[in-house]
């Protein structure tokens, strides 16, 4: 085992690139998809939960309200193409495309895009939305606490080895 996977830490990778946080403000790869919160075009109340399976590119998109997608019909809407996009800004495209499970060489994220429309994806239930959008949520927490180099109360897992009575 290596040190940093024995470390109480997590290894935390830069972005290949800067990117804005505007229009996509979360994005990950996890649980099998790329997933995230795209902002809406229209109204600036409104954001989506956009996500694209790994390997079978079936995709979902949603407020996060539960309300499909109007631009999600048998293919990817707009929100899907933004969250492609940003996440080759914020992991790279060969990380991206290796995790997506995407077979090319020298790609963008339009390259990415339109492979995986080439597969013609079904649509996918968004019952991961709710999980995603709760992640963000958690994340949009942390980024609000003031800067500190000390531990975070909620972040102490175990309690401490000496109990108050």
């Amino acid at each position: 085992m290596s040190d940093w996977e024995s470390a109480s830490t997590a290894r935390v990778l830069p972005p290949a690139r800067p990117r804005k946080l505007a229009k996509v403000p979360f994005v990950e790869l996890a649980d099998g998809r790329l997933q995230g919160v795209v902002s809406s075009g229209s109204d600036i109340e409104r954001v989506y939960v956009s996500s694209v399976a790994a390997g079978s590119y079936e995709f979902a998109c949603s407020t996060n309200n539960n309300r499909p997608c109007g631009g999600a019909r048998g293919y990817f809407c707009n929100h899907i193409g933004a969250l492609i996009t940003e996440a080759v800004l914020q992991y790279g495209v060969a990380r991206v495309a290796r995790y997506l499970r995407v077979d090319a060489e020298d790609m963008d994220a339009e390259a990415i895009r339109s492979l995986m429309l080439a597969a013609r994806p079904s649509q996918a239930d968004s019952a991961a939305a709710a999980q995603v959008f709760s992640r963000f949520l958690r994340h949009l927490a942390y980024v609000e606490l003031p800067a500190t180099t000390g531990p975070l109360p909620e972040l102490q897992w175990f309690p401490s080895t000496r109990a108050v009575v």
